[in-house]
């Protein structure tokens, strides 16, 4: 994942972040600045325009994301290895930056206005097509129940980043050996069958 250098990236993190919050990519300008520790001029100076500003928090969000498939086009692994390391990159990243979802759900939604939405949704067809050749020869000879077992994995990656808190019992996800044994589990799980 891209490491925070500059004040424009901490804008671009905090928005990704709040977007996540909110579950919508309209989020307020000023929000934006309290939750990033600058004033308003910073907006101004560094994008020019709020619609210049999420272009650019789309575009931190593609880099990002493209980081996350790269255990699945590793061929020093094992299949079962680059879908508990693609599994371990995309919670941290959801975990992180909870507006993953939202900024997808949004770019599907604009993807004919946008050309940074566009190549979102293409990013993530992509993404989905690598995820699947690594799940069919990791699951063999279940085709019939793949989408369901692919279903369970998602969900049991997603899921736990979105409703991240102790109230339901993912609080155990922020330990890194936890989440590990986690993921171990859900990845032998889906092997096994439904």
């Amino acid at each position: 994942m891209k490491e925070l250098k500059s004040v424009e990236e901490r804008i671009l993190d905090r928005t990704l972040y709040l977007i996540g919050k909110q579950g919508s990519v309209h989020v307020p300008v000023r929000t934006i600045v309290k939750e990033a520790d600058v004033n308003i001029g910073a907006i101004n100076y560094y994008f020019g325009t709020k619609e210049n500003m999420l272009q650019q928090v789309k575009q931190f969000y593609l880099e990002n994301l493209l980081s996350t498939v790269v255990p699945l086009e590793d061929e020093s692994l094992e299949d079962e290895e680059k879908l508990k390391r693609y599994a371990a990159m995309s919670m941290e990243y959801s975990l992180r930056f909870p507006g993953a979802i939202a900024l997808v759900k949004d770019a599907f939604e604009t993807k004919d206005q946008d050309e940074m939405s566009q190549k979102i949704v293409e990013e993530t067809m992509l993404m989905e097509e690598k995820l699947n050749r690594v799940m069919k020869r990791y699951l063999k000879d279940v085709e019939d129940e793949f989408s369901i077992r692919k279903t369970i994995f998602l969900s049991s990656i997603i899921y736990p980043t979105l409703e991240f808190n102790e109230l339901n019992g993912t609080a155990f996800l922020s330990e890194e050996n936890q989440r590990m044994d986690y993921i171990d589990k859900v990845v032998k799980l889906i092997r096994q069958g439904v």
